[in-house]
């Protein structure tokens, strides 16, 4: 890497310069690809633990500086590629990008597994389907595929919007002093804990 960021790039054109894109492109993805297997280790094992945080989206937010969003689908993705071995193997070469296996990753949800199996689905066939229109010119339209793959996964259709019942108040009183209350749903209360907990962590004192 300081090899190549001492390359002057100044006297390159246009051809010599996509040349010296793609393998950087390349290896970007196999990079991606390899974080989220270690962090899925990482997770497996507990590491987390050992720096004093309960989970490896804590330690991505807190160490590596990703914000909850992109902690989140590492760790996700992480998660999925063991069940998706034909994603897997065209990450790991670098020929899919990270957003492509977060977009493919949710057809091996625990509950879209169990649902597959249910209804004698072949997730390999799926997981090997899905990876080539990832590569292929229609690579456009894979989010498409994926979403009508989960419907046709889901018959009845999805279950209501959870999001609908949050509620938040807050009442500033004369004194300054705040109060409030609040009532979330499953994903909405582990996005609040995980922004108290990412500023607890900023702001731990030293020892």
């Amino acid at each position: 890497m300081d090899a190549l960021a001492a390359e002057d790039l100044t006297h390159l054109f246009g051809p010599a310069l996509l040349e010296r894109l793609g393998p950087l492109l390349v290896l970007q993805n196999g990079i991606a690809a390899e974080v989220a297997r270690t962090v899925r280790q990482c997770e497996l094992a507990g590491a987390a633990e050992h720096d004093g945080l309960k989970s490896m989206a804590s330690w991505l937010r807190g160490h590596a500086r990703l914000s909850t969003v992109e902690a989140g689908r590492v760790v996700r993705t992480g998660r999925a590629l063991e069940h998706l071995p034909a994603t897997a193997a065209a990450f790991a070469d670098g020929a899919l990008t990270a957003g492509q296996v977060a977009t493919i990753a949710p057809i091996a949800g625990e509950e879209q597994r169990a649902a597959a199996e249910a209804q004698g689905v072949d997730l390999g066939a799926v997981d090997r389907a899905l990876a080539e229109v990832a590569q292929s010119p229609a690579h456009e339209r894979l989010a498409q595929a994926v979403h009508h793959y989960l419907e046709a996964l889901d018959p009845d259709g999805t279950e209501p919007d959870p999001t609908e019942g949050r509620r938040l108040s807050i009442a500033k009183h004369a004194d300054g002093s705040v109060s409030g209350r609040f009532d979330l749903d499953a994903v909405g209360g582990e996005k609040v804990q995980a922004a108290i907990e990412s500023i607890v962590q900023a702001n731990r004192p030293a020892g």
